[in-house]
C-alpha cells in the first residue's frame, strides 16, 4: 500500500511537471510572438516616418529657390538614403493627367481606347462621364439620365455635377474594376485643363493626345527620362498641384509607402508652403 501511494504521488508530480512545461512553453511562444509583433510595429513606424521624410524632401525640391535644383514632376524616380533607409520618390504633375471634370470627350474616348476598350465602348463610356459631370440640368433631364442606372440595378443616378474624387469614376455606368485600375494613375480632378500637358504626362494620358500612339508615347517618355533619372533638373511645366509617391525600405526589408496630392502655396506670407489635397498610406491606384 505504501509503495502504491508513492507510485501515485510520483505520477502526479510527473503530470504536474509536464503541465508546467507545457504552460511555460506556451508563455514563451506567446512572449516571442508579442516581441516579434512589437518589433515589426516599431520597424513599420520607422519606415513610415522615413517615407514621410521623402515626401517632405520632394515638397522642398519642388520649390527650391534655384531652378536647377528643382525636381522634375514627370514621374521620374529620385533615390537617396535617409536615416539608414533607402528612399525612392516620384512626382507627377496633375497637369499631365486627364481631368475627369474638364477633359474633352475626344480625350476621354482616346484614353479608354489606349487602355484597351473597344471603340464603341470607349465612346459610350466617354459620354457617360460627360453626362455624370454635366450640371444645370432640368428635373426631367436628370430623371432621363438616371433611368439607365436604375435599369441596371443601381440605387443612384449621375451626380450631375463635377466629380468630387477620382474614385467616383467607379460609379459611372460602364466602368469596370479592371479598366479603372489601369487608368486611375493617369486621372485627376485638379488640372482644370481640357487635355494633358505632354511635358509631364504619364503613359496613358500622353497616348490619349490626338495623333499619339502608345508606342510613340513610350518613346517620348524614354527620351524625357534618358540620362536624367534621379538627377536634379529644370522643371518644365508642372503647375502647382502634384502627386507624390514616397517609398522607404529599411535594411531588414520593412517597406512603407505614402502617396499624397499636394498644392504648393508659392511662398505666400503666412502659408505653410503647401496644402494636402489627398493622403493615402500603402499601395493603391
Amino acid at each position: 500500500m505504501h509503495h502504491h501511494q508513492k507510485g501515485v504521488a510520483l505520477l502526479v508530480v510527473m503530470w504536474a511537471c509536464t503541465l508546467l512545461a507545457i504552460l511555460l512553453g506556451g508563455y514563451a511562444a506567446m512572449a516571442r510572438t508579442e516581441g516579434l509583433q512589437a518589433r515589426y510595429k516599431f520597424e513599420q513606424t520607422g519606415a513610415h516616418y522615413d517615407a514621410q521624410a521623402g515626401l517632405m524632401r520632394a515638397v522642398y525640391a519642388l520649390q527650391a529657390a534655384n531652378p536647377a535644383d528643382r525636381w522634375v514632376a514627370d514621374g521620374r524616380s529620385y533615390r537617396f538614403r535617409f536615416n539608414g533607409a533607402q528612399i525612392s520618390v516620384s512626382i507627377t504633375s496633375e497637369t499631365g493627367k486627364v481631368d475627369l471634370n474638364t477633359a474633352s470627350p475626344h480625350i476621354l474616348t482616346r484614353l479608354f481606347r489606349v487602355a484597351g476598350e473597344a471603340p464603341e465602348q470607349a465612346a459610350a463610356l466617354a459620354q457617360a462621364v460627360v453626362a455624370w459631370r454635366s450640371f444645370a440640368l432640368s428635373s426631367e433631364q436628370r430623371r432621363q439620365r438616371a433611368e439607365p442606372y436604375l435599369a441596371a440595378g443601381r440605387s443612384y443616378g449621375p451626380r450631375c455635377g463635377p466629380f468630387a474624387s477620382v474614385e467616383e469614376l467607379q460609379m459611372v455606368l460602364g466602368m469596370t474594376p479592371a479598366l479603372y485600375a489601369r487608368i486611375a494613375p493617369d486621372l485627376t480632378i485638379w488640372s482644370g485643363r481640357p487635355r494633358p500637358d505632354p511635358a509631364t504626362a504619364p503613359l496613358l494620358a500622353l497616348a490619349s493626345l490626338p495623333g499619339m500612339t502608345l508606342q510613340h508615347a513610350r518613346r517620348l517618355i524614354a527620351t524625357r527620362l534618358a540620362g536624367q533619372s534621379g538627377q536634379p533638373g529644370l522643371a518644365v511645366g508642372g503647375g502647382v498641384t502634384h502627386s507624390i509617391r514616397s517609398v522607404a525600405v529599411l535594411a531588414d526589408g520593412t517597406r512603407a509607402v505614402l502617396r499624397a496630392t499636394i498644392r504648393t502655396q508659392g511662398g505666400r506670407p503666412g502659408s505653410q508652403g503647401f496644402a494636402v489635397l489627398r493622403w493615402q498610406e500603402g499601395e493603391g491606384e
